[in-house]
């Protein structure tokens, strides 16, 4: 007997319309993914397109590496002869002027050929002054070689008063105004000399004036062997060659220097006012102007920024000094040096290494470089 089929159940139904609602979602995300035929073709979209702002340009012409250095840069002196170092006259961050003692080396030696020397030339003297002058201008002569001798030799014992003078103050037995003093007086002296230098070439050069005699070429011998050994004695001092602040000393009080390159004794630099030693790279040439303005960053001051200018670039390039080597640096990468004054007072050193960030701005005497095309739509 055949009995009718049972009716489906809903419960199946709603299972059914379930599933169906829930392929048709998965279809949809999947036909989502590939782009409409419209878009492929490049056809504008129905929707309004939502505006773009509009992208703002660079804020940075350039970029460089730099390095914090005094005003006319480190002055890295060596020793002018070989010794032991017997005094140190100054300490770090210690102001100096030009011509100030910084470190004597061991003269014994030194002053013992200048005494033989300024001996043998007095003996001269007296046998020079025994004999009688021809004429006025021979008379004129021998009095213009008598004045430079004494007036270099009271420039000697000017400087050496400044020396004394130094190293009292700094044991604080002398004053400001008594070193202010002796360097007046080394100055007179100086000046001293030079015109009596002046007034002895034309003394030399008058017309119908006799040769110097054999007693008084004798004499100049002997004086110049004096001039040589006080060269001698003085290149065991090391002097300042400016004004300035000592940065480093490198030796001690004993150790033995040599006129070497490589041996640095003292290090001084102005830091009266600084400035940073930039080196930008050759496709960045164009972009460099002096007068530019600079924004200077280090990472001794996070956070902070240093304004600066760029005060001169050089007229050809050369090698890097100041950036890593590396597989992206190769060794003939060549660079314009760019030297940039700061701004106001400053707590950056000489040494620091930072980042120069030139300004976009327009840069004179220089051809504004084309911008490319737009590319081409279909």
């Amino acid at each position: 007997m055949n009995t009718a089929a049972a009716p489906k159940s809903p419960l199946l139904v709603l299972l059914a319309l379930a599933a169906l609602a829930v392929l048709l979602s998965l279809f949809a995300g999947l036909m989502g993914l590939w782009p409409s035929k419209q878009q492929a073709s490049g056809d504008k979209p129905s929707t309004v397109a939502v505006a773009q702002p509009a992208r703002q340009p660079a804020a940075w012409a350039a970029m460089a590496p730099g390095r914090v250095e005094p005003s006319g840069g480190e002055i890295r002196l060596t020793s002018q002869a070989a010794g032991r170092i017997t005094e140190i006259a100054v300490a770090v961050n210690d102001q100096v002027q030009t011509g100030d003692l910084l470190v004597r080396l061991d003269d014994e030696e030194a002053r013992a050929r200048l005494l033989a020397a300024d001996a043998e030339a007095a003996v001269r003297r007296r046998e020079r002054d025994a004999e009688a002058a021809i004429g006025r201008p021979a008379a004129d002569r021998r009095q213009a070689e008598d004045l430079v001798a004494a007036s270099e030799r009271a420039a000697l014992i000017a400087r050496t008063e400044l020396d004394r003078t130094l190293r009292a103050r700094r044991a604080g037995t002398a004053t400001s105004d008594d070193v202010a003093r002796e360097r007046a007086a080394l100055v007179a002296a100086t000046e001293k000399v030079d015109a009596d230098r002046v007034n002895l070439r034309k003394a030399q050069t008058v017309q119908g004036i006799p040769l110097p005699t054999r007693l008084e070429a004798g004499l100049t011998a002997s004086r110049a062997d004096v001039m040589l050994a006080e060269q001698a004695l003085e290149r065991t001092r090391l002097r300042a060659p400016g004004p300035g602040t000592v940065l480093q000393i490198l030796p001690r009080i004993g150790e033995t220097v040599a006129p070497s390159p490589e041996q640095v004794v003292i290090v001084i630099g102005d830091l009266s006012k600084l400035r940073v030693r930039a080196e930008v790279e050759e496709r960045d040439v164009a972009r460099i102007a002096v007068g530019q303005k600079v924004v200077l960053r280090t990472d001794a001051y996070p956070g902070r920024e240093f304004a600066g200018t760029v005060a001169t670039r050089a007229q050809s390039l050369g090698t890097a000094r100041l950036a890593q080597r590396g597989p992206r640096r190769p060794t003939d990468l060549d660079v314009l040096e760019v030297m940039i004054d700061i701004e106001g007072g400053t707590p950056l050193l000489p040494g620091m290494r930072v980042d120069a960030f030139f300004r976009s701005e327009p840069v004179p005497n220089v051809e504004p470089a084309t911008p490319p095309a737009p590319p081409k739509t279909n």
